[in-house]
């Protein structure tokens, strides 16, 4: 059985030419699992798949990572076959904040009637979740305020941060061994994102080797964090990873 990585888009909220930072966890080339849903990325995955996503995860509100959503709420309530099924998963602090952002405006239709959420099967967690026999971890990670922001794992296999501050404790955690870590990073780091020499003073040589850096601000800012020695995602680069391990006697 074969995992990749696919990202869809790899850029900070401004760069739009590089699509909104978004990735798809596959399994034997069909996609498990898609990892937020800007502006673009609908678009991005039909023509990755040909169809819309079956789960996706929501790391956090801001809209250049969940934009799509509306859209996408559209697509499967006029297809009564999709309808309330499509597995939306979140941390359950989020809830709140996903529902004034995409579900609280008056009349998600214009004919009244219709409940943003029937459109999808809502699974808050706070651990994890359960998707295909697969147990994937949520973890707090460090962008704005604390508790809105969360990165999902799939153990022995991919870490994925969204947008963050430098976690070690987390990674220290999620990622012991030989994951993958998808990371937050541009050339310059702020309060809420993480810049190049962030990770330089934070992580040690072995996981710099791990990860594979998006969210960042343009093609030349990418050129430039590669040249710094990382390995840089680009729209549409698929990484192999290892399978995962079995999950901890505590998930679920």
């Amino acid at each position: 059985m074969s995992w990749a990585l696919h990202f869809l888009g790899t850029g900070a909220a401004h760069a739009v030419e590089l699509g909104s930072s978004a990735a798809v966890i596959e399994r034997d080339g069909a996609p498990l699992l898609l990892i937020d849903c800007g502006p673009d990325t609908l678009d991005r995955y039909q023509r990755a798949y040909g169809d819309v996503p079956t789960a996706l995860y929501i790391t956090h509100t801001h809209m250049d990572h969940v934009a799509g959503l509306e859209r996408l709420f559209f697509k499967l309530w006029f297809d009564p076959q999709r309808r309330g099924c499509v597995r939306l998963f979140l941390h359950a602090e989020l809830l709140p904040w996903l529902q004034m952002r995409v579900a609280d405006y008056p009349g998600a239709l214009a004919e009244g009637g219709v409940n943003f959420w029937e459109a999808f099967r809502l699974v808050p967690c706070t651990r994890g979740f359960w998707l295909d026999g697969c147990w994937f971890d949520v973890f707090a990670t460090r962008h704005h305020r604390p508790s809105t922001s969360w990165g999902v794992a799939l153990r022995g296999s991919v870490v994925y941060t969204g947008d963050t501050r430098p976690v070690p404790e987390q990674l220290a955690v999620h990622a012991p061994g030989d994951e993958r870590v998808a990371h937050d990073c541009g050339l310059v780091g702020n309060p809420s994102h993480t810049g190049v020499d962030d990770l330089e003073r934070e992580y040690d040589a072995a996981l710099r080797a791990r990860l594979v850096l998006y969210h960042y601000g343009s093609a030349a800012d990418g050129d430039a964090l590669a040249a710094r020695g990382f390995q840089v995602a680009r729209s549409g680069d698929r990484i192999a990873l290892a399978p995962p391990s079995p999950p901890r006697a505590d998930a679920g």
